[in-house]
C-alpha cells in the first residue's frame, strides 16, 4: 500500500504544479472574469497539501505498516478527488451544484487525517 500512496502523492504533486501553473497563466482572464480565482487557488492549496500528506503517509506506512494508515490514504486520496475535483469543475463550467459535492471530499480528508491519528493509538 505505501508504494500506491506514494506513487498517488508523487502524481497529485506533479499535477498540482501543472494545474497550479495553468491556473495562473492560461485560464487566469477567465477566473478573474467569473469571481474565480479564489475558489481555484483553494482547490490547488488543498489539492498539493494532501499531495504531500500521501507521500509522508507512504512513508510513514511503510516504517510502520497499519490497517489504519491504509484507510487513512484512501480517504485523503478520494478527498483529493472528489474536493479539488468539484472545484475545478466548478471553476471550468460555471456549473454551481457542484459546489454541494465539495464538503464530502473535505469530510473524506478530515476522516483521513482522523484515521491517522487513530493509527497512532493502535
Amino acid at each position: 500500500m505505501q508504494k500506491r500512496f506514494i506513487l498517488s502523492g508523487a502524481i497529485l504533486a506533479m499535477l498540482g504544479v501543472m494545474i497550479g501553473a495553468f491556473g495562473a497563466h492560461a485560464l487566469k482572464p477567465m477566473l478573474e472574469a467569473n469571481g474565480r480565482v479564489d475558489t481555484f487557488e483553494t482547490a490547488v492549496k488543498y489539492h498539493f497539501y494532501h499531495a504531500l500528506g500521501l507521500l509522508l503517509l507512504g512513508l510513514l506506512s511503510h516504517l510502520r505498516p497499519s490497517k489504519w494508515l491504509n484507510y487513512a490514504g484512501n480517504c485523503l486520496l478520494a478527498g483529493v478527488i472528489i474536493f479539488s475535483g468539484s472545484l475545478y469543475l466548478l471553476c471550468l463550467s460555471g456549473i454551481t451544484f457542484l459546489g454541494a459535492i465539495t464538503p464530502i471530499g473535505g469530510v473524506c480528508m478530515i476522516a483521513g487525517w482522523l484515521l491517522v491519528v487513530i493509527s497512532t493509538t493502535k
